[in-house]
C-alpha cells in the first residue's frame, strides 16, 4: 500500500465547474448552533447503525481513521462557524455554514462507530500510527492539511474581507489534508459502513474544493 502525500491535486474528472451552492441565507448564531447539535444527533444515529459483527480493534485503521478525523473535522467546524459568523461574502459564509453543519454530522457518526465497537474516544497510539509509515505525515504535531495555532489566531481575529481570503486558503489546504487520510483509509478497509461513508466525505470535500477555489478566484478577482 502506498501512502499519498499531501499535495495539492484538485478532483478527477472534468475542470471544476461553477458552485452549486444555495444563496447564503442570513440566520442567527443560536439557530446555528441548534442545526450543529442537530447534526451531530443524527450523526450518531446512523453511525449506531453500523453492524456489531467483526468489530475493528482498538489498534485498526478504522478506529484510528475515527480518532484522528474527529480531530480533524473538530478543526474544521471552527473555521466554517468563524467563516458564517464573521465573513463578508455571502458565499463564504454558506461555504462555512454547510462545511461545520457537514463535518459535525460526520464526528457524531465517527463517535457512534466508537461506541458501537466498544472502544475509546481516544486511543494509546500516536496520531496517524493506524497509516503505515503514517507518522511521517505529522508535521509540527499537526495531522495532513491541520492550521497551525498561529494560523488559527490569525483567523479567529481577522475581520472583512481578510476573513474570507484566510478561511478559503486555510481550508483548501484542510480539504486536501483530510482527502488523503480517507483515502489512506479506503487502502485498508474493507468494513463496508466505514468505507462508504468515507467515501461520501471524500466526495463532500472535492465538491468543497471546487467550490472554495471558485470563490477565492472570484473574491481576489
Amino acid at each position: 500500500m502506498s501512502v499519498r502525500t499531501p499535495l495539492e491535486e484538485k478532483p478527477d474528472g472534468a475542470p471544476p465547474a461553477a458552485s452549486a451552492r444555495r444563496p447564503a441565507t442570513r440566520f442567527g448564531t443560536a439557530t446555528m448552533a441548534i442545526a450543529i447539535v442537530i447534526g451531530l444527533l443524527l450523526g450518531y444515529a446512523g453511525g449506531l447503525l453500523t453492524p456489531n459483527l467483526n468489530r475493528p480493534g482498538d489498534t485498526s485503521a478504522e478506529a484510528g481513521f475515527a480518532r484522528d478525523m474527529t480531530t480533524h473535522h473538530a478543526q474544521a467546524v471552527e473555521m466554517g462557524l468563524i467563516a458564517f459568523k464573521h465573513g463578508t461574502d455571502r458565499e463564504v459564509q454558506t461555504i462555512g455554514s454547510d462545511i461545520a453543519l457537514g463535518q459535525q454530522g460526520d464526528i457524531g457518526i465517527m463517535q457512534a462507530w466508537l461506541r458501537s465497537w466498544e472502544l475509546d474516544p481516544t486511543g494509546s497510539e500516536p496520531r496517524m500510527a493506524w497509516v503505515p509509515d503514517g507518522t511521517e505525515m505529522i508535521r509540527d504535531g499537526l495531522m495532513p492539511g491541520m492550521a497551525t495555532a498561529e494560523q488559527m489566531t490569525q483567523l479567529r481575529e481577522a475581520r472583512g474581507t481578510e476573513v474570507d481570503v484566510l478561511f478559503l486558503e486555510l481550508m483548501i489546504t484542510h480539504h486536501i489534508g483530510g482527502i488523503h487520510m480517507v483515502d489512506a483509509l479506503l487502502d485498508q478497509s474493507d468494513e463496508k459502513d466505514v468505507v462508504q461513508t468515507a467515501q461520501t466525505m471524500k466526495n463532500t470535500q472535492q465538491t468543497d474544493l471546487t467550490n472554495l477555489r471558485n470563490a477565492l478566484e472570484r473574491i481576489r478577482g
